[in-house]
């Protein structure tokens, strides 16, 4: 069951993320200001706005949690804390500034190395997921749960445009469909709710682009992994995981079979 300690923490996270979407939205299809970081990596006045404002919420409501961000620098102290908050202020920056409607607000409280309260939303089209440990997923308040489909056949696959080309095109066997979302909590969160009937990457991932849908697609009866199989397991000194799929628990082996046949 839930603790009471979760139980806040999710009405803390379901708050805070529905008041940073809102920034959000007032950054949205303007003329926002852009830079990149590293190689190729977009981030947007309003991504530091978002994180700012998250971290002034969560911290300010829980100052003995630790803290990791995508727009915050790391600090190795977060590995001393039994809880803390893993947050990516906008999901899908590159949809962001194209005017998108596919990014999201991902934000966890994980305790001991796993999540325990997460929400997920997409203020452009006002879809809120949450979860809570042993509590069940919702979205907009409604429980859902994964595609029950068991075979690859006919499956319905959201993917990046990176994985279309690198993995799709190159199976002997196609699912019916598949559509591109950028943000990967977005994708794992559809996953969730049953629209979709898996979702995968073969690019790495950080903690605060999985931790948040992790538990969302869990406690909607999925499975979340790398394509190997392996669980994840958060706030270490690395924080990065090598690939993602998830799907329900029959779709996700069924899967795992497709890709590890590609001949890369």
């Amino acid at each position: 069951m839930a603790s009471a300690t979760a139980r806040d923490d999710l009405d803390l996270l379901i708050d805070a993320v529905r008041e940073a979407g809102a920034l959000a939205m007032r950054h949205f299809r303007t003329d926002v200001k852009t830079w990149t970081k590293g190689e190729d990596d977009p981030v947007t006045e309003a991504d530091i706005a978002v994180n700012k404002l998250l971290f002034k919420r969560l911290r300010g409501a829980q100052p003995t949690y630790g803290w990791l961000s995508e727009e915050t620098e790391d600090n190795a102290e977060r590995l001393d804390c039994k809880r803390l908050w893993i947050v990516d202020p906008i999901d899908g920056t590159r949809a962001f500034i194209e005017g998108r409607a596919e990014f999201t607000i991902a934000a966890a409280m994980v305790d001991e190395g796993r999540p325990r309260a997460a929400a997920v939303f997409n203020p452009a089209t006002d879809e809120l997921f949450d979860a809570i440990e042993g509590g069940g997923a919702r979205l907009n308040g409604e429980a859902i749960s994964v595609s029950a489909r068991d075979t690859f056949d006919d499956a319905h696959i959201l993917a990046s445009s990176r994985t279309v080309l690198r993995a799709i095109q190159r199976m002997a066997d196609k699912p019916v469909t598949y559509d591109i979302v950028n943000s990967i909590a977005f994708r794992i969160s559809l996953v969730a709710a049953g629209r979709f009937d898996a979702t995968f990457s073969l690019g790495a991932k950080s903690d605060w682009d999985l931790a948040a849908a992790d538990l969302i697609v869990q406690e909607a009866g999925g499975r979340l992994s790398d394509v190997e199989g392996g669980a994840f397991t958060y706030n270490s000194r690395r924080a990065r995981h090598p690939s993602v799929l998830a799907a329900g628990p029959a779709m996700h082996e069924a899967l795992r079979d497709v890709i590890a046949a590609i001949d890369w």
